[in-house]
């Protein structure tokens, strides 16, 4: 996962993951193909169809792989061509930009998701959905992790930023994660060597592929964690646009407050700017309205930044992903 902070024109601060130089991929592509031919393999794939926002152009080279063993393989071919691939999950916190990605993507399919229960511990394949770990978890009898039930990324994303929701956070049931480093060699973590905080743990600021995590957690009646979740999973549905697309929360919760409270309090629910929109059914959501662009959705961003900053002196902090230059 390629992460740095990088500041937008006009003072708006986004998360951006670096990119490479222009280059051509044709001999590389060819090379691929012949080493891992039943690899899925896209040129000019549109980001649209792979991130919740639908937004965003094509990038300029696709990689679907469905298993780890694949994953691994291919790292290594691009890692000894010079490539740096930028690695996605289920695309559920990401914004592409407008004029596509001059960049190897590497999308890693639900399909690379094994999920496997030992007694109290759940290991799970960071391909694999937070919905899937959860619903294994609670098929098992197991509690620790209804709470991510309803969070559509991918357990490499939750991890990547201590995902959370009503209360719980992944810190809570991490005690294991497995990854290739920076020269694709495997390294184990444990415990608090995650660093985990606020949205935020070691492996955000680091070039390194997850592989999989372990959880501890408890046992537990069947029946309650399931009604646990479809309690969760019914307040989601009152309360967030589930039905139009959207990254979820766009700003991280500021200190003291909730960032939905105080967009809110700044009068700008409903507010649009081309085609995203600030939720009228939650003010911490920016959705895509129906033909918003990145440009609109960055917009809008930042004037709502601008205009709940002039209200109360609180700087919203992005929690989407922006990708580009």
């Amino acid at each position: 996962m390629l992460t740095h902070d990088s500041p937008l024109s006009q003072g708006c601060q986004e998360k951006r993951v670096d990119v490479n130089e222009a280059m051509n991929y044709s001999h590389l592509i060819n090379d691929i193909r012949a080493a891992l031919p039943a690899l899925d393999l896209r040129e000019r794939e549109p980001m649209a169809a792979h991130c919740s926002f639908k937004i965003g152009g094509p990038a300029a080279v696709m990689a679907l792989p469905r298993s780890g063993e694949e994953l691994e393989a291919l790292c290594a071919l691009l890692r000894a061509a010079g490539v740096r691939p930028l690695l996605i999950g289920n695309g559920t916190n990401i914004l592409p930009p407008d004029e596509g990605l001059d960049r190897f993507v590497i999308a890693v399919c639900p399909g690379v998701g094994r999920v496997e229960i030992s007694g109290d511990s759940l290991t799970a394949d960071c391909g694999a959905t937070l919905a899937q770990a959860a619903t294994s978890a609670a098929e098992a009898c197991l509690t620790g992790l209804e709470f991510a039930h309803g969070i559509p990324g991918s357990v490499g994303g939750g991890v990547l930023m201590n995902a959370g929701a009503y209360g719980g956070e992944l810190k809570d049931a991490v005690v294991e994660t497995e990854y290739l480093d920076e020269d694709l060699n495997r390294r184990t973590i444990i415990g608090p060597e995650h660093e985990f905080s606020y949205r935020h743990s070691v492996f955000d600021r680091r070039e390194v592929v997850l592989l999989r995590t372990r959880f501890a957690l408890k046992s537990g009646d069947r029946d309650a964690i399931q009604g646990k979740m479809r309690e969760l999973s019914a307040k989601r549905r009152a309360s967030q646009p589930l039905e139009m697309p959207s990254a979820g929360s766009t700003f991280k919760r500021p200190a003291g407050g909730y960032a939905s409270a105080l967009i809110d309090q700044a009068g700008l629910r409903g507010f649009t700017i081309g085609g995203a929109q600030v939720s009228e059914k939650h003010a911490g959501f920016v959705i895509n309205a129906g033909s918003a662009t990145c440009a609109d959705v960055l917009r809008l961003m930042e004037h709502i930044q601008k205009t709940v900053y002039a209200r109360s002196g609180i700087a919203l902090e992005p929690e989407v992903l922006v990708l580009g230059r």
